[in-house]
């Protein structure tokens, strides 16, 4: 049997996290992978994880399975997160997933069980892990123009010109926010016409929200969401909680469906527990467990909503900072696109063979189409980039 298979082709990401880790120059520096680093380097344990992690050891006196759906309370806590009260709770079915990705995975099974003749539109460019389950799954794909070269910023208008194409009942795929790869975000304005688009075509959103809190704070980076939970009878939505509260090897993630009634969404709940028994049957509960904790204490939270800020804001610095550097090395404000975009990532907007050279010739790792990790600066290596940037002549 096994001398049937081919060789897949390598993730790219974790080929550059070889690569990186046989490099034996010592001022490389790495923009690649995809996690939150400190100054020094690190992915470090928030304080609120570390202490509900204190106490639920200290209290818990079982580990018994929890259900299907994962616990009832973990549930509750991300949608209060996530939607707040822009949907009634009677209209939203939820499942614990394995991190952000299961959520996404089970989101396409849905789909594909529910409108298997359904096309599913992604951004151009996306989260490479979106076309890699869609094209496994054996499902209908297109895409839309989001990202302008030039700018460095979204290409409005091809992205609506493109959604004209969508047929009743496609799903469309939007980031939250802070938009991975390329950290470039739909403003408000730009997002209620895509919602007035969808809408008029009939299509149903699928929403992948894994930043909440790196962009312009945990309310406004779920504004999105919360107005196209609000504006259509069914939407999914994918949520991850590996980036703002740290904990991605707990594999803690959630899928809500929001549905038109209350009848409506216990056929969800069934349809999406029933998706869960196939795959992993019960999803993992300590990071569930550690983020309910986070969520329902007040002194907890607090705490974690304190050191998030602090992580967002030293984004935004070295971002500030890098947009800066570069706008003193060129003389021209061509990088100030840099100090816009949000979240972890921004798209330098540079070829294959300048990514490499910056590899080759300074030790910086970043992805092949130029997405670089902000969150693997820190205030010495702003300078190196900079300078880097320049001499390759990007």
């Amino acid at each position: 049997m096994l001398e049937n298979l081919t060789a897949l082709p390598a993730d790219k990401i974790l080929a550059l996290m070889a690569k990186y880790k046989e490099d034996p120059r010592t001022d490389k520096v790495d923009l690649g992978v995809g996690v939150y680093k400190d100054a020094s380097g690190n992915t470090p344990v928030m304080r609120a994880v570390k202490e509900a992690e204190r106490r639920i050891l200290a209290d818990q006196t079982s580990k018994a399975y929890t259900g299907l759906a994962g616990d009832p309370a973990f549930g509750t806590a991300m949608r209060e997160l996530v939607l707040a009260d822009s949907v009634p709770a009677e209209r939203v079915a939820a499942v614990a997933t394995p991190g952000g990705t299961g959520a996404i995975r089970q989101a396409l099974e849905l789909i594909k069980m529910a409108a298997p003749d359904a096309t599913v539109w992604l951004s151009n460019p996306t989260w490479p892990n979106h076309p890699s389950i869609i094209k496994y799954l054996g499902m209908k794909m297109a895409e839309y123009r989001y990202f302008d070269e030039e700018t460095r910023g979204v290409d409005f208008d091809g992205l609506m010109a493109d959604l004209d194409g969508i047929a009743a009942g496609d799903v469309v795929l939007l980031h939250g926010c802070c938009h991975n790869p390329t950290g470039a975000n739909l403003t408000l304005d730009q997002m209620d016409q895509v919602i007035a688009k969808l809408q008029a075509k009939g299509a149903v959103p699928l929403v992948d929200i894994a930043y909440q809190g790196f962009g312009d704070g945990l309310d406004a980076d779920a504004v999105a969401t919360r107005r196209i939970a609000s504006s259509f009878d069914n939407v999914l939505i994918a949520a991850s909680c590996s980036k703002n509260f740290g904990v991605y090897r707990e594999r803690t993630g959630i899928l809500m469906a929001v549905a038109k009634d209350a009848d409506q969404k216990a056929l969800a709940q069934q349809t999406l527990a029933y998706l869960n028994r196939q795959n992993y049957s019960f999803p993992p509960d300590h990071g569930a467990r550690v983020v309910t904790t986070i969520l329902t204490d007040p002194e907890l939270r607090a705490d974690w909503e304190a050191e998030l800020e602090e992580t967002r804001n030293g984004m935004l610095a070295l971002r500030q900072q890098l947009a800066d550097e570069l706008k003193r090395l060129t003389n021209s404000d061509r990088f100030n696109f840099l100090a816009d975009h949000r979240g972890m990532f921004s798209r330098l907007g540079t070829s294959p063979e300048k990514v490499e050279q910056l590899r080759a010739e300074h030790g910086i790792y970043m992805v092949g189409d130029s997405r670089m990790n902000i969150a693997g600066l820190n205030a010495k290596t702003v300078p190196v980039l900079a300078k880097a940037i320049v001499d390759a002549g990007i």
